[in-house]
């Protein structure tokens, strides 16, 4: 299986040279660790700022240095700051290639539900709708099983929608998972998975022969 690292490694094989990238809260920000060397990707964060680096060592943290989810960051050379008004403006604009978000239920239409339980608080919706409608690549990183060991890969969400049929691949521990007319398309295993254990894991139709390969990485 694949640790959050691993999640965030596997995502950074989409990104490509020159992209505009918003690595939404949680696994997605680990992405930033892993940016191929000579790769230049510019990534965007919704509270102002394009140009992140990776996470500071420890006791080289600025707290004035945050992204959207509050973790401190670095900046890279020639990185800006501005307000979240053009910040969205970015977004809405179509400016981001490439948006990798966590998720608490994904479809097998490819719809997302993140940003609300019912009945629990949440503090706003943050830039998951804005991400999920104007960006041209939506990624999502995430556990393929909730806390009570069921699957986040359903025939249909039953949580509030983020997005319809945005989503265009899913990372998880136990693989990658494209979609087609049916449903969830198994990709690529994670290493030491078998095709078995992620079908019992997965709710929604899920066309899997047996030969995916597993993960690797150059």
């Amino acid at each position: 299986m694949l640790d959050k690292n691993g999640i965030a490694r596997t995502i950074a094989r989409e990104l490509r040279d020159g992209y505009y990238v918003n690595l939404g809260i949680g696994i997605p920000t680990l992405v930033a660790n892993f940016i191929p060397n000579g790769m230049e990707v510019q990534l965007q964060s919704e509270n102002g700022l394009l140009g992140m680096g990776p996470f500071p060592w420890e006791g080289e943290e600025d707290p004035d240095l945050i992204n959207a989810g509050k973790q401190t960051i670095t900046t890279l050379p020639g990185s800006v700051f501005f307000d979240s008004a053009m910040s969205f403006g970015m977004i809405r604009a179509g400016k981001v290639d490439l948006t990798v978000l966590g998720a608490m239920e994904v479809s097998q239409k490819g719809d997302i539900a993140n940003w609300k339980i019912p009945g629990k608080m949440v503090k706003g919706m943050g830039g998951a709708m804005d991400l999920v409608a104007s960006a041209r690549h939506i990624v999502v990183a995430m556990q393929h099983v909730n806390k009570a060991g069921e699957s986040k890969l359903l025939p249909q969400c039953t949580l509030p929608l983020t997005g319809l049929a945005c989503v265009q691949k899913v990372v998880t521990e136990l693989g990658v998972f494209g979609f087609d007319d049916h449903g969830f398309v198994l990709l690529e295993r994670a290493p030491g998975v078998g095709v078995e254990h992620i079908k019992t894991h997965t709710r929604g139709f899920l066309t899997a022969h047996g030969s995916e390969p597993e993960i690797s990485w150059p």
